[in-house]
């Protein structure tokens, strides 16, 4: 990725992936459905130090110090990572000409990472099959992803807005 393309690349991961914490609270309050604690997020990552990489319940192993503000730092750095992924990927012509469907593309191809890496590892079981309602966690997943890909858009635009007034 050229040195030009990173900085919009990072605020674009940014807010894409406040993007999906505001979906994910407008879920929460109009209709209970719940999302991923990034306590549990921040849990699995500081159990990894001592080669636990897969819980049967990540919510039954120990606690750890700093869990929280752990998952929520790891949260934001795979956003901002998966951004910097896109951006390198579409190029600096996408952050000029930013354009919907390879964004919304890009977001719901990021789902195989919850689907068959997160999830398994914090003992949901491959696309969340050990959950409750795998099919309703499924259709969470996709939606958050895709929500991710339109804040990728969205947030692409505003970071060209905000560029052509500086100007």
């Amino acid at each position: 990725m050229e040195a030009s393309g990173f900085a919009p690349a990072l605020v674009i991961g940014i807010a894409a992936t406040l993007a999906m914490d505001l979906w994910n609270l407008l879920l929460h309050r109009a209709f209970g459905v719940k999302s991923l604690d990034y306590c549990l997020l921040g849990r699995w990552v500081l159990h990894i130090p001592a080669g636990s990489l897969r819980h049967a319940n990540i919510a039954r192993a120990a606690p750890k110090r700093f869990e929280c503000a752990t998952g929520w730092i790891a949260h934001y750095s795979i956003g901002i990572s998966l951004a910097l992924s896109f951006v390198a990927l579409a190029g600096t012509g996408w952050l000029a000409s930013p354009a919907l469907l390879p964004a919304l593309a890009f977001g719901i191809a990021t789902v195989v990472f919850p689907y068959f890496v997160l999830q398994p590892a914090l003992g949901f079981g491959i696309a969340s099959s050990k959950a409750p309602r795998p099919s309703a966690a499924r259709l969470k997943s996709l939606g958050t992803h895709t929500v991710f890909g339109l804040g990728l858009f969205l947030s692409a635009l505003g970071v060209r807005l905000l560029a052509r007034l500086a100007d």
